[in-house]
């Protein structure tokens, strides 16, 4: 078992995918600088894979982020998993804030932290049952942030009432507004 943990942390992306999940467990147990450090190392460093990865990408941080955007979006196509994803992590964004404000061992501390964990449990379920993929953040580290931001514009448009990829053409009419004529 000594060894296939040893191997495993060997492995570059094994041992930042440890680090990042170490880090978020950190945080789990009420520790906040330490966990937050080596959550940082293991996303800078997933990071650094991926551009590695992907030599053909030579562009800003603006272009960076659209690719994370889309890449998000075609791994998140499941629409259980969409609903799971669109509930899910604005409890694990609120939960990382609450457990990082709020002192530790106090009750909304535990609020934050059931939140985080029932966050990401639904997370965990909408990859394997529905999406049946690992999580984006496995090849794409700015899916940390894309995630949300990703969710927050889906739920927007949700509640706006349009729905992406559908909006119509710009050179069209506008809808009409008058009522219908009755029989």
């Amino acid at each position: 078992m000594l060894e296939k943990l040893t191997r495993a942390l060997t492995d570059e992306k094994s041992r930042d995918l440890a680090l990042v999940a170490g880090g978020m467990i950190g945080i789990m147990t009420g520790a906040k600088a330490t966990p937050l450090a080596m959550f940082a190392v293991g996303a800078r460093g997933l990071e650094r894979r991926w551009r590695r990865e992907h030599p053909d990408f030579d562009g800003d941080l603006r272009e960076r982020w659209q690719r994370a955007i889309e890449f998000y979006d075609e791994t998140h196509q499941d629409p259980t998993n969409r609903v799971l994803h669109t509930v899910g992590i604005p409890m694990i964004a609120g939960g990382l804030l609450g457990m990082l404000a709020a002192p530790r061992w106090t009750a909304p501390w535990w609020i934050a932290n059931g939140s985080w964990t029932a966050g990401w449990v639904l997370n965990f379920i909408g990859h394997s049952a529905f999406e049946k993929a690992a999580p984006a953040f496995a090849d794409d580290p700015l899916s940390f942030l894309a995630g949300p931001v990703w969710d927050f514009v889906r739920l927007k448009d949700k509640l706006a009432g349009t729905i992406a990829g559908a909006e119509p053409p710009t050179d069209a009419p506008p809808p009409s507004r008058e009522a219908p004529a009755t029989a």
